[in-house]
């Protein structure tokens, strides 16, 4: 159905309807959650929630934007609170022609001039238009509408104004005759006695609607017994987040922290389901390409580096400063220029320091008595899908994760070629086997891993490890199967580097396909980090 045949049938219908006020697209999508049929875009909560009085101070324009939003936040129909129209007869007819366009069910105007004054606002004293040109509204807004279930609903102002019951039925009868769909008859006073006495005298001639702002105390029974058609909640959405921002706002200013607002507030998860976020995650499934920008990254970075001596001394290792940044910075950055911005990082080492934002964090707390793969088993979360797994102690340049992640293979790995210069430098190194050499021919060819091992003067050596491993999803599932699987043996698994689990895979028969490339930096001493920075402005390997 229709939101403007929905809107037209809770008014029409001898039930009783509610309508409940809301101001833009979060207030909308919590009154339909909340169970109610219809909303009330407010005037006054729309202007409150822009910060302007309820006197035409926000343009209709604006007002409609807001109305929009409202609307497509939500599938229930919303009655807009039009004012007096925003204007003659011929602004009323571009009102109703640009809610249609935008979803909104239908409009409320009342019959004071333009621009008007809120009614709880020296009521007495306003002035109302004319009979005769506020009928000319609504049959310009009734002539305008391209669906014939818009509803225009006439508001009566004659009590406000303090003009009593006979004026307020002589208006409610020309609105009639000029083709409102309802008739919203309005009353300052804490008691219904208005309301009650103008619906005996009218009887059923056309749906009447209420607002019982002021009359609140009044049984909702006796607006059954006296067959009102809608009761319209006008404002206590708006005025509940008024209080509730007030005294978060105060109590932060008072504290200067968050610890006695945070319990007392939704979560920023919650916020994100209302806002559908499950929904675009889907869309993103469903619409977009499968590429580099949907992998993720995963640094392993718990180590220490007692090696670098005085340059660890306070912190960890991922967090030694490369021109005036930590290495963990410069990982995460070298990623994200690649495309890849789901980042993840173990700590350990004085993990309290490790805190740089936009990345996720796991913590390995037995770092110092553990190796690598004690370390990826606390990421086991965040092991799906496409995955680069990297050392937190080297640096490289955006087209190593590329290359890597272009490699039709669940589990790929990067070697340098030019393996003699860390034998030469005489530190340690993981050096491999591969199918066969680095050559022009190698880089056309399926090369593939045969063996790591970390003796510089065994056979066969055609390069060095680089401290990277890239998994398919499929890739992911083998390898948590096997850390589980490895697992269950705690105390083996932590004494376990990432070669092992390299051999491991080779063992179990999974072939590790194999890139030759360069451009990259260990920093296993002073003299690394030291070159680190030449390493970072021009990219030259060392």
């Amino acid at each position: 159905m229709k939101k403007t045949t929905r809107l037209k049938s809770l008014i029409q219908s001898p039930e009783l309807s509610f309508l409940m006020e809301a101001h833009n697209g979060l207030s909308a999508k919590i009154v339909e959650e909340a169970g109610f049929e219809g909303i009330w875009a407010s005037g006054l909560s729309i202007s409150a929630a822009l910060g302007v009085r309820d006197n035409n101070e926000a343009s209709w324009t604006q007002v409609l934007e807001v109305a929009e939003f409202m609307s497509d936040a939500t599938s229930i129909p919303i009655l807009l609170d039009g004012d007096t129209g925003y204007g003659n007869f011929n602004t009323m007819r571009r009102v109703v022609r640009k809610l249609e366009q935008r979803g909104v069910a239908g409009v409320c105007i009342e019959d004071k001039i333009f621009p008007k004054t809120n009614s709880f606002i020296r009521g007495t004293a306003q002035p109302l238009v004319a009979i005769e040109e506020f009928c000319g509204k609504i049959k310009a807004g009734k002539d305008a509408q391209s669906d014939d279930d818009f509803v225009i609903v006439a508001r009566v102002e004659a009590f406000i104004a303090g003009w009593g019951l006979e004026e307020a039925l002589k208006r409610a009868e020309a609105y009639r005759l000029a083709g409102a769909d309802a008739i919203l008859m309005h009353s300052a006073l804490r008691s219904p006695s208005e309301i009650l006495a103008f619906k005996r005298e009218w009887g059923d001639r056309l749906p009447v609607v209420i607002v019982p702002t002021k009359y609140y105390t009044t049984p909702t029974e006796v607006f059954r017994e006296h067959r009102f058609s809608v009761v319209i909640w006008a404002n206590q959405v708006m005025r509940s987040a008024l209080t509730a921002m007030r005294q978060t706002a105060q109590q932060i200013a008072k504290d200067q922290h968050l610890l006695n607002v945070e319990d007392r507030v939704v979560s920023v998860a919650e916020v994100f389901r209302v806002q559908g976020e499950d929904e675009l995650e889907q869309a993103e499934k469903l619409y977009l390409p499968k590429a580099a920008n949907q992998a993720k990254a995963l640094v392993l970075a718990a180590s220490h580096g007692k090696e670098l001596g005085s340059l660890t001394q306070d912190r960890p290792k991922c967090m030694i400063e490369i021109a005036g940044r930590p290495i963990l910075a410069h990982i995460a950055d070298t990623f994200r220029a690649a495309g890849i911005k789901d980042i993840s990082a173990v700590r350990g080492s004085r993990k309290e320091q490790v805190n740089l934002t936009g990345i996720r964090y796991f913590d390995n707390d037995e770092f110092a008595t553990t190796q690598e793969a004690w370390s990826l088993y606390q990421a086991l979360p965040v092991l799906e899908g496409d995955c680069v797994i990297a050392y937190g102690d080297v640096l490289f340049k955006k087209h190593l994760p590329q290359q890597l992640l272009d490699v039709e293979a669940d589990f790929v790995v990067p070697v340098d070629s030019n393996w003699q210069e860390s034998r030469n430098r005489g530190r340690f190194a993981d050096y491999v086997r591969c199918s066969e050499p680095c050559s022009r021919g190698s880089f056309y060819n399926r090369v593939t891993l045969q063996d790591v091992t970390c003796d510089a003067a065994a056979e066969g050596i055609h390069g060095e490890w680089m401290g990277f491993l890239r998994v398919t999803p499929r890739g992911a599932q083998i390898l948590v199967e096997l850390l589980k699987k490895l697992g269950a043996d705690p105390e083996g698994l932590k004494v376990l580097k990432m070669p092992d689990l390299l051999k491991f895979l080779m063992r179990d028969g999974h072939e590790i396909r194999v890139v030759y490339t360069t451009n990259w930096l260990d920093i296993d001493s002073v003299d690394d980090a030291l070159f680190a920075s030449r390493f970072e402005s021009h990219g030259s390997a060392a």
